[in-house]
């Protein structure tokens, strides 16, 4: 069974009623973040009970010493953890003497937590009778602010129902935490200094071994039935814990309310001395708004938001949950203001995985911030791998490759690989793919080709060569091969000819050889630039078109499909309809062995290539490969629902598009894999975002031009989507029977419907 608490709503993700074995599943489903920090839904008060505190800091990391039995030539020196940062949200609570802890009360009535996703807010309230038989009602509303992304602000109220009571508002700064998991228990943070000054408190912490330093900062005021009181507050200071202590004598029936703004200024964007001053000066503009018109500006920055990014849909109210729940968490993780930062694949919703780019970016993130933000957002995305071109070309180094080839890393924080199990950090090499990939599409997309020869075509060069120095000739079936490797599927470890893998490194050669004519002709001064800068030859050139030409696919005669590597037909092919459900999910119930040996496929792998390079196959072929690979696919990564919600839809298989589309949209609200309570799937988000968009919609780029095969679910009434194409957006309506588009922009624009070409004229003009 998947979860089922999460109440139907448009707009909202709604959970009512306390249990405490959901706790940690849903502080991950109400997580909340500005794209500089995040944290997950804990709780402002004391509990005692299960749960995972998380508050996180974009780009800061430890470098947690790799753990293993025997060392590799080669291996990472560390594995990177997203680190838990100190704590600037907590409130405890103190009625008559008597802590708030939902763990603990002698009872909790009319729970409900809402994350309300138009808006961009959390909120909380519940009745609640401690041990002491005070009864009290609690209403919490907290947001990260999108406008001042350094601070977030909390608004926690509290009545006494049936007597009078003191009360203490308790806010803190903790920076005594720890992460989930350590490999060796080592301390990450080193706190340097914890001062005060009127109502605001300050931590002054260190990162251990990266020397992030950081600023975790506070500032409350208290209320009696809204109006604002002076208290002044006990304070009472630790190694690496300040507190202040806001005493009242509340009547019964009235309002205690404090506000509580906190927040990081951290050294990536001041002077480490000047952490404090910085904090202070963010304080004193967070202040001078106050609560609720930084709340207004909230509200205002994600109708912004929403004004280019929503989907909707009618009819299905969980799917259009699902839609917006993944929109919202990918804006939350990512909105593209600092080319330093990238998305990590659990955003700020968890630890799981370590550092903050993955292949995932440019697979599968990229398309949802071409189409849905500026350009230069895409762009910085592939400006931050062109900043970590050199650590690529030394990555490479490390396992034995020259002359300037790159390996990007399969998980990286600056460049360096940080990923620690051997199957993926030295075999899963289909990453360098998706990176050339993304140039590929940006430009397809946008138009704009002058990061090519600006930064682009470097990149490509090196990943040209990796490819070139990784194959090896096979006598035996006189083609280059490439041996060795994990594709996407990493069910499927140190294999041999792994068709996503060989398809994408010619493919990579090929493209980075078209280019370097382009640029010799049109671009020629940049290319004579890079030409020298790389030591590139006309002799290089042709060795690596004698690997393109000759590389070797496996194929099945007999099935007229590719392999996803010479050995898949040995295995016992046995699908997963024949899988006895108790066995599922194989992750979380078999051994490692029995999967590898397994035909069971972790996530779309062949069928990835085809979805990258649909144009370079038939529908036909397209059909074929589906019909035999999906029955053995049991969709455990989070990657894989969405690229067969899109070729489901291609083929016109709506039931199977939709299912698809429903499980990769509420993946984690319905928790499919088992595992929300360790973070959300971020940047598979983004694949949800491509179902509906390249999905149902059909949306292509072919020639310059839009292209769109609208199909609609039969559980929908209608859809609609925007997209900002070369600065134009185009707004898709889809219903049952017709298909609508409105331009808003400067120009009329042409695009293919069903292979019909249009002529959409602008309705109003574009406003940048």
């Amino acid at each position: 069974m998947n979860q089922d608490y999460i109440k139907p709503d448009n707009w909202s993700i709604i959970e009512e009623g306390f249990d405490v074995n959901r706790v940690k599943s849903s502080e991950s489903l109400f997580s909340i973040g500005n794209g500089a920090m995040g944290q997950r839904a804990n709780f402002e008060e004391t509990y005692s009970g299960h749960t995972f505190q998380g508050s996180y800091i974009g780009g800061v990391y430890y470098p947690d010493k790799t753990r293993v039995g025997w060392w590799k030539n080669g291996y990472p020196e560390y594995f990177a953890k997203v680190l838990n940062a100190p704590n600037w949200i907590g409130i405890n609570v103190n009625v008559n003497g008597e802590s708030l802890d939902l763990f603990t009360c002698n009872k909790v009535e009319d729970f409900k937590r809402e994350l309300n996703m138009k808006e961009g807010w959390l909120s909380r309230s519940f009745k609640a009778t401690l041990k002491n038989d005070i009864v009290i009602t609690v209403n919490t509303k907290r947001f990260l602010s999108l406008n001042l992304d350094e601070i977030g602000a909390i608004e926690y109220k509290i009545t006494p129902i049936n007597s009078d009571a003191e009360i203490i508002f308790n806010p803190y700064l903790d920076s005594g935490i720890t992460n989930e998991d350590t490999n060796w228990d080592d301390k990450f943070w080193d706190t340097l200094n914890v001062t005060h000054n009127n109502q605001q408190a300050f931590i002054e912490a260190k990162t251990m071994k990266t020397d992030f330093y950081t600023c975790t900062f506070m500032e409350s005021k208290v209320f009696i039935n809204s109006e604002a009181i002076l208290i002044e507050p006990t304070i009472k200071t630790k190694t690496n814990n300040i507190s202040f202590s806001y005493l009242y004598q509340v009547k019964k029936g009235e309002t205690y309310t404090i506000n509580k703004f906190g927040g990081y200024t951290l050294d990536r964007n001041y002077n480490k001395t000047e952490l404090v001053l910085a904090a202070k000066n963010v304080l004193e503009s967070a202040t001078k708004k106050g609560y609720e018109q930084l709340l207004e500006d909230q509200k205002l920055a994600w109708a912004n938001i929403w004004e280019m990014a929503d989907i909707t849909i009618s009819g299905d109210v969980k799917a259009q949950q699902g839609i917006r729940f993944n929109i919202f968490q990918l804006n939350q993780t990512y909105l593209g203001k600092d080319s330093r930062l990238n998305i990590g694949p659990k955003g700020f919703t968890g630890e799981k995985y370590g550092g903050s780019t993955y292949w995932d970016t440019e697979a599968y993130c990229i398309p949802f911030y071409l189409a849905t933000k500026d350009q230069q957002v895409a762009r910085n995305l592939l400006e931050y791998r062109y900043n970590h071109l050199e650590k690529a070309i030394e990555n490479a180094e490390k396992l034995g490759f020259s002359n300037g080839a790159a390996l990007y890393p399969m998980v990286t924080m600056n460049g360096e690989e940080c990923h620690n199990e051997w199957e993926i950090t030295f075999e899963e090499i289909h990453r360098n793919g998706a990176i050339a990939f993304a140039i590929f599409n940006y430009y397809r997309y946008t138009g704009d080709y002058s990061y090519i020869p600006e930064k682009g075509l470097e990149v490509l060069i090196g990943i040209a060569r990796f490819w070139h120095q990784r194959a090896t000739f096979s006598t035996n079936k006189n083609k280059y091969v490439i041996l060795g490797v994990t594709g996407p599927n990493e069910y499927e470890n140190n294999v041999n000819n792994n068709f996503y893998t060989n398809y994408i490194a010619k493919w990579c050669i090929n493209y980075t050889l078209e280019n370097i004519t382009k640029m010799e002709t049109e671009f020629s001064s940049d290319f004579t630039r890079i030409k020298n800068k790389v030591k590139l030859s006309n002799s290089e050139l042709n060795s690596w078109k004698t690997v393109a030409d000759a590389m070797y696919f496996p194929y099945s005669e007999k099935h007229k499909v590719y392999l996803q590597q010479d050995g898949f037909l040995d295995k016992n092919l046995i699908t997963v309809a024949n899988l006895d459900k108790s066995q599922r999910p194989i992750n979380q119930k078999w051994s490692w062995d029995r999967i590898l040996r397994s035909p069971y496929i972790k996530q779309a792998d062949t069928l990835q290539g085809f979805y990258f390079f649909e144009e370079h196959f038939t529908v036909e072929e397209l059909e074929r490969h589906f019909d035999f690979y999906e029955p053995f696919t049991v969709h455990e990564s989070s990657l894989s629902p969405c690229v067969h919600s899109i070729q489901a839809a291609k083929l016109g298989r709506m039931e199977q598009a939709y299912a698809f589309y429903l499980r990769t949209s509420r993946l984690d609200l319905d928790d499919y894999n088992k595992e929300v309570e360790e973070g959300l799937h971020i940047t598979s988000m983004a694949g949800t975002w491509m179902s509906v968009v390249e999905g149902f919609g059909g949306m292509r780029v072919k020639n310059n031009t839009l292209y769109f095969e609208p199909k609609i679910p039969k559980e929908w009434n209608a859809y609609s989507f925007k997209i900002n194409f070369r600065n134009q957006v185009l707004k898709v309506y889809v219903s049952k029977n017709k298909t609508d588009f409105e331009l808003e922009g400067t120009q009329p624009l042409q695009i293919y419907l069903n292979n019909l070409l249009l002529n959409i004229n602008p309705s109003n003009q574009l406003k940048l």
